[in-house]
């Protein structure tokens, strides 16, 4: 079967700052006809900074559509044809204050694909030091830094509700659980 929707049709509704609002009429693989509402998304990127103790550093900032205050790493939106690891460097200076030397794309995923075309790239930020932040005029954060291993329990426990947060972390000490493992039968990857 063939699950591609062909768009015949396409209204932009809403432009806003950060994200545009479309609605398509397509045609589906059975011949029918559905519509499909679109939130278009320049994309962003999202830092797992670790220290050389392996401590992570976060943010903590207040969330207005989930009208909480959230823990969160950095994270930030990719204007228009930047690259996404300028795009990171930049972020993670602004919200933490920290510069790195080793920089990881580790992987890039589509935060909802049922409505937005959003796409995070991930990264890994190592051997960082620490510069002046300057956080755009209308962020409030307070960084805090915390082992790796405590990142992780806040994550298991629900501290830790951001996607974003969940799937870097989690991954991070995945990814480092697979290298232990390697190293301690003494295999490579």
């Amino acid at each position: 079967m063939d699950f591609v929707e062909k768009t015949l049709h396409s209204d932009k509704v809403f432009a806003g700052k950060i994200m545009s609002v479309r609605v398509d009429t397509v045609l589906l693989p059975d011949g029918k006809q559905s519509t499909r509402e679109i939130v278009e998304h320049n994309g962003a990127v999202a830092v797992v900074a670790v220290d050389s103790e392996g401590a992570v550093y976060l943010v903590r900032q207040f969330r207005k559509p989930v009208e909480e205050v959230l823990l969160e790493i950095p994270a930030g939106k990719l204007e228009p044809g930047e690259d996404p690891l300028e795009c990171a460097r930049r972020e993670l200076l602004e919200e933490t204050g920290l510069v790195a030397r080793d920089w990881t794309r580790v992987f890039r995923y589509y935060s909802t694909p049922g409505f937005t075309s959003e796409v995070v790239h991930v990264y890994v930020a190592r051997d960082v030091e620490q510069h002046a932040a300057a956080p755009e005029s209308d962020e409030f954060l307070e960084v805090v830094k915390m082992p790796l291993d405590e990142a992780y329990e806040k994550v298991i426990d629900g501290t830790i509700k951001d996607g974003k947060s969940i799937v870097a972390i989690q991954h991070l000490v995945l990814d480092g659980r697979r290298e232990s493992v390697s190293k301690d039968r003494g295999e490579g990857l």
